[in-house]
């Protein structure tokens, strides 16, 4: 199974940043970008790839572990940003550092269980909007409109282990699709 760990932000968040979205669909150009559907939206902590089914019991001791060791915090989507001209994201605000030693934590849970987890990067929480499909448009008003969006906030109360099933191949334009496999709650 292809599988990460994840944060899911609520549907009242999730709507909110979806009008935002609507409004960059609007700029010169979207209409060449793979825009992303909300039900793809979410602050991905750790990627693990391809997880042997025997790998797995391990793989969930080490996240519930880490997710009893990490208290609840607030977070809200806010802002958005690029990386370079391939993609557009929404960004993170609220207690970054409380995400960011999540996102350690699931990585090491990977780590930990013999995952080949790839070189280790900072991290930066974000939300995939749109992907550059031609790497001929300039990305930088996409990410300039997202500058000032700042969703409600909420409680970050649990991780999901998520299974990822890719899209239908020879279909324009078919999306992953996104399953929960397994949840945490934070601090229990």
């Amino acid at each position: 199974m292809r599988l990460f760990a994840a944060v899911l932000p609520p549907a009242r968040s999730l709507g909110q940043l979806a009008t935002e979205v609507g409004q960059l669909k609007k700029l010169p150009g979207a209409e060449r970008l793979r825009w992303t559907g909300h039900d793809g939206w979410h602050f991905t902590l750790a990627f693990y790839g391809e997880v042997p089914e025997d790998a797995l019991p391990e793989l969930h001791e080490r996240l519930a572990r880490a997710a009893h060791r990490h208290a609840p915090y607030e977070l809200r989507i806010a802002g958005g940003g690029r990386f370079g001209d391939r993609v557009v994201w929404a960004g993170a605000d609220g207690d970054r550092p409380a995400m960011r030693h999540l996102a350690d934590a699931a990585e090491a849970a990977g780590r930990r269980t013999g995952l080949q987890m790839g070189e280790h990067r900072p991290y930066t929480p974000h939300l995939t909007l749109a992907r550059n499909r031609t790497g001929r448009l300039d990305l930088v008003p996409y990410a300039t409109a997202l500058s000032e969006f700042a969703g409600s906030p909420w409680t970050v109360e649990e991780i999901a282990l998520m299974r990822s099933h890719p899209p239908a191949p020879g279909v324009p334009g078919a999306q992953p699709h996104y399953e929960p496999v397994a949840r945490w709650p934070l601090g229990r």
